[in-house]
């Protein structure tokens, strides 16, 4: 067969033009693991390869290239890693449902992605057969899989990836709250939990976030409001109660209640809809002073009969509430307002937010803080409870990203450095913004990737929407739920030993590491990986 075929690890990114000389010798999973690898092929000829395997516990993508005009900020970026040195063009980032054939053109690379659930595989050795046909000849390649019989912990990181339901009714034209609506969202929802997202951003309004001043998104209001005399309002749950009873079917653990202000310094309320003696209005929003009397009102009254819909519904402590997100220091005195506002009205759900600047949680003005990752030391040690996120700013000095441009390994160290820094949540925004910056126009992932020229490819989602109405993963999602993974491979570790075990384990695999200083080669992530199973055995 004049082809060219190798396997390879999740960890390399394979362009058309990238040579079929690695080697990958095989993978070992905890039991209940899911895991990856790649085939490779590149022909001397353009043909046609059919490309089979019985082994029921593998899942086959084509890996696809898809455009990328904004890699990254090359100006502010320095001297980093990065892959094709940053520039525009086609990264390997798509996993499209494979259809058994393979279109291989002279020259050319592509490759397969095989992800492996070893939930239903007993402890042993395998070899995974996968039967190449090119119409003329037919190889046999196996892959050797070990699955140890040492179950993975449950996931008890709190992983937060922004969930944009008012882009999949925009992308697929169908009504808000419509049938069609809740399929494909609960198909997205399904997605998310699978790849390790257990808190869900849930609009009880239409959440302000990264919306241009004055302008809307669509309205994606759970919590019906009704207006009455001497403003007294009257409020109705049942969509709220449906999609809770959504989330929670399939198996989500937390609920991150929609900001109460809106972004970046909480001056405002966010678009709240209402039943007036006028019709169907928008009742607050741009025009609305956030800590005026009017608004004020209306929270006092909304944060008591919240608290009685999720004490009923028994969901109270798994609810996080939000005043607004990413605050300045310049912002201080109106966030204080409104967090003020925040902790009397929802003093029953824990406030978290994103911001950065230490003096927030100093003043007494956040319970929880979520720090940029290039931030993370003035918090560790000073909080309860660490959490972390990245978005579009965090690239330089090699922090961890999951940008296009970026080498796997970028995505898969972030799980052990939140478990060294024993950290309990993970925030990132953009699971599906199909939208422009500010959300002033729609765009089709497939071709646009930077969210209008203003993020690096990357940034703004992590799938794409599949035409039946169900998400399609990209490469970066399966590499971020490996380092979820392996953040609790490590828990198993400190369980069996302690945690100043699995502690010196990482030191003395990958030194000292911490978000700007960790090995950048995947070989040696993998070898860490490996070990770590193989103590587990």
């Amino acid at each position: 067969m004049n082809i060219k075929t190798a396997f390879c690890s999740s960890l390399v990114k394979v362009f058309s033009d990238s040579p079929v000389n690695c080697s990958y010798e095989g993978l070992s999973l905890l039991s209940g693991e899911k895991g990856n690898f790649q085939l490779l092929f590149r022909s001397e000829e353009d043909c046609t390869v059919t490309v089979k395997t019985d082994f029921d516990a593998a899942v086959i993508y084509e890996v696809k290239e898809i455009y990328s005009r904004t890699p990254i900020d090359k100006e502010n970026c320095g001297d980093i890693l990065l892959e094709k040195d940053g520039n525009p063009g086609y990264y390997p980032d798509l996993l499209d449902v494979f259809s058994g054939t393979l279109e291989l053109k002279k020259g050319n690379t592509r490759a397969l992605w095989i992800n492996i659930d070893s939930r239903t595989l007993a402890p042993k050795l395998y070899k995974i057969a996968f039967n190449v046909n090119n119409g003329k000849q037919e190889n046999v390649l196996e892959f050797p899989l070990t699955v140890y019989k040492t179950s993975l912990p449950e996931q008890d990181l709190m992983h937060i990836n922004w969930f944009h339901s008012d882009c999949l009714a925009s992308y697929y034209k169908v009504p808000v709250f419509s049938e069609e609506y809740w399929e494909i969202t609960e198909n997205f929802i399904k997605n998310a939990v699978s790849h390790g997202v257990n808190c869900i951003l849930t609009p009880l309004f239409t959440p302000p976030l990264d919306t241009q001043v004055g302008g809307e998104r669509p309205t994606v209001q759970l919590v019906g409001v009704k207006r009455g005399r001497n403003y007294v309002y009257e409020f109705d749950f049942t969509l709220l109660d449906r999609w809770v009873d959504m989330c929670l079917k399939n198996g989500v653990k937390y609920f991150e209640l929609s900001h109460l202000f809106t972004q970046w310094g909480a001056k405002h309320a966010p678009k709240i809809m209402a039943e007036t003696g006028k019709g169907y209005i928008r009742i607050f929003g741009w025009e609305t002073k956030a800590t005026g009397n009017a608004y004020m009102n209306f929270l006092s009254q909304l944060g008591k009969a919240l608290k009685e819909y999720t004490d009923k519904k028994g969901i109270t402590n798994i609810c996080f509430v939000h005043c607004s997100d990413e605050p300045s220091l310049d912002d201080i005195s109106h966030y204080k307002k409104a967090s003020d506002a925040v902790r009397k009205y929802f003093s029953a759900f824990e406030h978290i937010d994103a911001l950065s600047d230490y003096d927030f949680y100093k003043e007494g003005l956040i319970g929880t803080p979520v720090p940029e990752e290039g931030n993370i030391e003035a918090f560790k040690g000073n909080v309860p409870k660490l959490w972390t996120y990245y978005c579009c700013g965090q690239y330089r000095n090699e922090l961890p990203n999951r940008f296009f441009s970026m080498p796997s390994i970028k995505n898969r160290i972030l799980g052990t450095l939140l478990y060294k820094y024993n950290c309990v949540g993970f925030l990132q925004w953009g699971f599906n913004f199909y939208y422009a910056q500010y959300s002033v126009r729609e765009i089709d992932p497939f071709t646009e990737t930077d969210a209008g020229g203003s993020f690096p490819s990357g940034d703004s989602y992590v799938v794409y929407p599949g035409k039946d109405g169900t998400p399609l993963p990209s490469l970066r999602q399966k590499v971020f739920y490996d380092s979820i993974q392996d953040i609790s491979a490590l828990k198993a570790l400190e369980n069996r030993y302690s945690r100043e075990y699995a502690l010196d384990f990482i030191k003395n695999e990958l030194g000292d590491i911490n978000f700007t200083n960790y090995p950048l080669d995947p070989e040696k992530f993998l070898s860490f990986r490996e070990k770590l199973n193989g103590l587990l055995k």
